[in-house]
């Protein structure tokens, strides 16, 4: 059974409201998303005082095709350009970054810079930052059920090996703990494809909160009610 603790060790976060909050203000959509670009360094510097250490963020979904062509094409502007401004700022400040989701269909430069980020930070001992970009749950599953299928096909995997075990192996995740906490900003109530196997028993948050508005004191404050949880993992407590 996993270790129960007061804090959690990794929080995902579906960052959701850019858009309603740029509206409300009357500006463009991706006026909030540069909003929402902009709390992300809050909220990754906040890490360490609150003890996460893994930070996993939820920042384009393979759903997100389906927006308009000028929002998808400025959210991949808004991508590179947060990585080219930022990529010393979290070398130097020791964060770790990782990114999760399929890149096929990504344009090579934008692979390039996630890339060269990885690359530059992967022997930063700090914060794990874990962007999901063109990730989708069901996806993640689908790909790593085609990589397990082909281990098996190769004769590298004995069928009768393949367990809740060995499964994760395979995840775009497999070098990271499971969430023991996942918010959702903006009021909606629902998980959206995000971490749906490494989410079996995290806790779960939704709060009204906009996520350009999600500053590091309202972290703290759902990080607080973490540790009031009691955190069962299926079993029941005494």
């Amino acid at each position: 059974m996993p270790k129960e603790s007061t804090r959690p060790e990794h929080v995902a976060i579906i960052m959701d409201g850019n858009g309603r909050w740029a509206q409300m203000r009357g500006r463009p959509r991706l006026f909030g998303h540069a909003a929402g670009a902009r709390r992300v360094k809050e909220i990754v510097r906040a890490c360490p005082d609150l003890g996460v250490r893994y930070l996993t963020i939820f920042a384009f979904s393979t759903e997100n095709w389906k927006r308009t062509q000028t929002e998808v094409a400025g959210l991949m502007r808004l991508f590179k350009r947060y990585i080219r401004r930022e990529a010393q700022a979290l070398f130097e400040e020791n964060v770790r970054v990782r990114f999760i989701g399929d890149r096929v269909r990504l344009e090579p430069a934008l692979v390039d810079l996630m890339d060269g980020l990885e690359l530059m930070t992967a022997g930063n001992s700090g914060t794990n930052l874990t962007i999901a970009l063109n990730y989708g749950g069901r996806d993640e599953v689908t790909r790593a059920a085609r990589r397990l299928a082909h281990d098996v096909a190769m004769g590298k995997l004995d069928p009768r090996e393949v367990s809740d075990e060995t499964f994760p192996r395979y995840l775009d995740t497999h070098v990271l703990p499971d969430p023991d906490l996942v918010i959702r900003t903006s009021g909606e109530a629902r998980i959206s494809n995000f971490l749906l196997w490494q989410s079996a028993y995290a806790e779960y948050e939704f709060i009204d909160t906009l996520w350009p508005d999600f500053s590091p004191e309202v972290f703290a404050q759902v990080i607080g009610r973490f540790g009031q949880r009691e955190r069962r993992f299926g079993a029941v407590m005494a």
